[in-house]
């Protein structure tokens, strides 16, 4: 029998930082009439309690596991202070759509907790609320609740999305086995690239390929409609935050496996060709970049047929480029059949 499960002991308590996403309908303080203005129209699922409560309710479907992930984007780390506010909004939602999609889970609501600046303008938070409204009615992930703040330095948003799926089916970092094929969705690299041009890379490549590129980066795709073809033939999977290379030596690591790599495989858009032909020593930024939110994955040689079908089926393209072996590491194969050095195998925070 599915129970009632309380998501935040935070929700509208009032505490040294102020007041929360509840107590919306009061016209008390500037922060109540902020929520009630711009975030209470999103409160459209009865667990939110129309923000009027300390905490939000979700009853996961029967025979069902809740997922449950959180990231946080904060500004001059993740995102520029000039960046769009409805591309803030659909990325702080989205690499959480992401982590739910790489375990197989689909989405149930979220809770987010936003810190805002100083000079933070209505007309800044009625864009990105709008946003959000949208991401979360097309991702069928509503808001549950969360918490309002201002801060002195920059502004961030931190969101912890909830999903479900059959119980105990849940795709993790470890189960690939010797044999198993390596797989990713989309292209990789875009964003990586996107990032560089945003930081002012002077390279000579044309206004689409900037454009396509600079998209890749300030929106992220969530592969939300793999999430069922994930759990019936994927032995593990993880979505691409931190660079393709990166990430394929944390599953390998947690899986107890190694793997190779071919680099000419690995699925380029053409926007990525066009940069690497304008600069080739951007290779290494395509592979360890990160910002991709691809799915990574490794599949059984009997399950590739079925894995492939169900992908294109779902318009999700998807590319084998690799093979799971025993030991340790990750070796990139370059064209030249010659292991590629890769100075730094990811971002990292530290």
């Amino acid at each position: 029998m599915p129970c009632s499960i309380n998501l935040a002991g935070n929700i509208g308590r009032r505490n040294s930082r102020g007041s929360a996403m509840a107590k919306a309908g009061e016209q008390g303080s500037g922060e109540d009439r902020l929520i009630a203005r711009f975030f209470k129209p999103l409160a459209i699922h009865p667990g939110a309690l129309a923000f009027a409560d300390d905490a939000a309710v979700l009853t996961p479907p029967a025979g069902c596991d809740l997922v449950l992930t959180t990231d946080a984007i904060v500004a001059g780390v993740h995102f520029f202070p000039d960046d769009p506010p409805g591309s803030l909004a659909r990325k702080a939602l989205r690499v959480n759509l992401s982590d739910l999609a790489a375990k197989g889970a689909r989405p149930l609501g979220f809770l987010m907790s936003i810190a805002l600046t100083n000079d933070t303008t209505d007309s800044w938070l009625s864009s990105f609320a709008a946003a959000l409204q949208g991401e979360a009615a097309n991702y069928a992930c509503p808001l549950l609740g969360g918490d309002t703040d201002r801060t002195p330095g920059p502004l961030s948003v931190t969101i912890s999305a909830f999903g479900s799926l059959p119980t105990g089916t849940m795709v993790r970092r470890a189960g690939a086995t010797p044999g198993d094929r390596v797989l990713v969705t989309g292209t990789v690299g875009d964003a990586a690239l996107g990032l560089q041009l945003r930081r002012g890379a002077a390279w000579k490549v044309s206004l689409e390929t900037r454009e396509f590129l600079l998209s890749r980066y300030l929106v992220p795709q969530p592969r939300v409609a793999l999430a069922g073809a994930l759990r019936a033939h994927a032995s593990a999977a993880m979505d691409v935050s931190d660079g393709l290379a990166g990430d394929l030596v944390k599953l390998c690591r947690v899986s107890g496996i190694s793997a190779s790599v071919s680099v000419p495989s690995v699925p380029l858009s053409d926007a990525a060709k066009a940069t690497l032909a304008a600069d080739p020593a951007q290779l290494a930024a395509v592979l360890t970049g990160g910002d991709d939110y691809e799915i990574l994955c490794t599949v059984p040689p009997d399950k590739l047929a079925g894995f492939h079908a169900v992908a294109e089926r779902a318009n999700v393209p998807v590319t084998e480029i690799g093979i799971v072996r025993a030991g340790e590491g990750v070796t990139f194969i370059a064209a030249d059949g010659s292991p590629l050095r890769l100075d730094q195998l990811s971002y990292s925070h530290f």
